[in-house]
């Protein structure tokens, strides 16, 4: 075990070991969708789209699929990338780092035009939505690619670990739902801390950043706001709750932390060049075994092998936990539960965490003292779930809610003028959602109701002002 906690330190630890910056990394997950109701995405029509862009947009260092096609584009002067997110119908937008919030939101708005023409030249067009709004048209297939190949694997195979309700049967869904994240610096001393404040906020970002409205059904729970938290962990990537979603103890140090990646599971390695896919296990319990029964996709002979290997702490370079506050190996806090939003509202989530990280103390104490939501008998990731429902939970006052919710933006706000960088503008509409007590799914499931076709709301979700 010594091995495998030297893997740990260096790949998640070692790089908290600096003085951190106030850099904010945003990426932003966009639908592609064609214009033409009831039509899949042409993938044709998207490369067709993205060589266009690159003619304008200079991103040299590229990759390209099995099949030759272009799907990741970066340019090194400024840390950008263009990528497509493990199919052609959804188009990442990755940012380097900056300081200012405002540098990122300038180079996107440069970005997002021409995109947007170029698709639209050919009958498509991005939206700010967590759902792709032609999710059952889009042709299910993932990128050409050892890694995407095996990852839309992996998901299928969770027949073979029971049925309903454990699982939903759309895992495809990481063809369709979309996020928009965020990465912030951390250290040794904010990282648990931070861990635990931005858990224990998660259910008040339900409520002001849903955009993902989802119906599972009457057996699957009916609708959710925040759709995409259910397809995470009621898919294989849950099989161990340690790998997604919320974390359920409060994390006391980075020892605990530790502890708590030795719990989560691993599913992926890579040996002689090839993706191996195996039944997820704890890396504790990994670590141990002499050999591991796994498959990999064999491009000549277009069919899955079988390949046997010896697992080795090195192997934590494969670990793809996805918690919703996520260590990263570069230092960071990897922010993951918020909902692509609309066009418009982009860079609001950055904001967010971004002014709340910088007022550290002051978010843990409110939300140690918080009566809104908290003292009611349900723990982080309940109040979650309650958030994500069409209506607010019968012990939440909705004033007092609404006061709690302009609380945590008057920290966030203070957070934004320490770092000076004129960032405080940006949380603008989550001030205005606060005063509604709504988001961009309840709007759009309203637009819905009043009879609005949910082409009408993509549209105006896509538009950049």
């Amino acid at each position: 075990m010594a091995a495998l906690a030297a893997a740990l330190d260096a790949r998640f630890f070692a790089p908290l070991r600096r003085a951190p910056t106030r850099r904010v990394g945003v990426e932003l997950e966009l639908p592609v969708y064609r214009l033409e109701a009831g039509a899949p995405t042409d993938f044709a029509a998207v490369h067709a789209a993205t060589a266009d862009f690159l003619s304008r947009f200079r991103f040299p260092d590229t990759a390209r699929d099995d099949a030759g096609a272009l799907y990741r584009a970066r340019d090194p002067s400024t840390g950008d990338e263009l990528s497509f997110d493990c199919s052609f119908n959804t188009l990442e937008l990755s940012f380097g780092p900056d300081e200012s919030i405002l540098a990122t939101k300038a180079r996107f708005e440069r970005y997002y035009p021409a995109l947007q023409a170029a698709l639209g030249a050919r009958g498509h067009a991005l939206t700010g939505m967590g759902i792709n709004p032609r999710w059952r048209e889009n042709v299910p297939e993932p990128i050409q690619n050892g890694r995407y190949r095996m990852l839309l694997h992996h998901l299928k195979s969770y027949a073979k670990y029971g049925g309903a309700p454990r699982f939903h049967d759309h895992p495809d869904f990481g063809l369709f739902s979309c996020a928009s994240q965020v990465q912030l610096d951390v250290d040794e001393t904010t990282a648990a801390p931070a861990i635990n404040a931005f858990n224990a906020l998660e259910p008040f970002k339900a409520a002001l950043l849903a955009n993902s409205p989802f119906d599972f059904g009457p057996s699957g729970g009916g609708w959710s706001l925040c759709g995409r938290d259910r397809l995470w962990s009621r898919s294989l990537h849950g099989f161990n709750p340690h790998n997604c979603g919320m974390y359920g103890v409060a994390l006391r140090s980075l020892a605990d932390l530790a502890g708590y990646l030795e719990t989560t599971s691993v599913y992926c390695a890579e040996r002689d060049g090839k993706y191996l896919n195996f039944a997820p296990m704890p890396l504790c319990e990994y670590v141990r075994r002499g050999r591991i029964d796994a498959e990999y996709w064999d491009r000549e002979a277009g069919a899955h092998r079988q390949f046997s290997f010896a697992p080795s702490p090195a192997d934590v370079a494969w670990l793809r936990p996805f918690k919703f506050e996520d260590i990263t190996a570069r230092g960071t806090l990897e922010f993951r539960s918020v909902c692509e939003q609309p066009v418009r509202d982009a860079f609001a989530p950055a904001a967010l965490h971004a002014g709340l990280m910088a007022e550290l103390p002051a978010l843990a104490t409110l939300l140690a003292e918080d009566t809104a939501l908290y003292g009611h008998g349900f723990g982080p990731g309940e109040l979650r779930e309650l958030m994500s429902r069409r209506s607010l939970p019968a012990f939440v006052d909705p004033d007092a809610l609404r006061a709690q919710l302009h609380r945590i933006l008057d920290i966030a706000e203070r957070g934004l003028a320490s770092r000076g960088f004129g960032e405080a503008p940006l949380l603008a509409p989550l001030r205005r959602r606060a005063d509604a007590l709504s988001n961009p799914a309840l709007d759009h499931l309203a637009r819905l109701d009043a009879g609005e076709s949910s082409d009408s709301v993509a549209a105006d979700y896509g538009a950049l002002d």
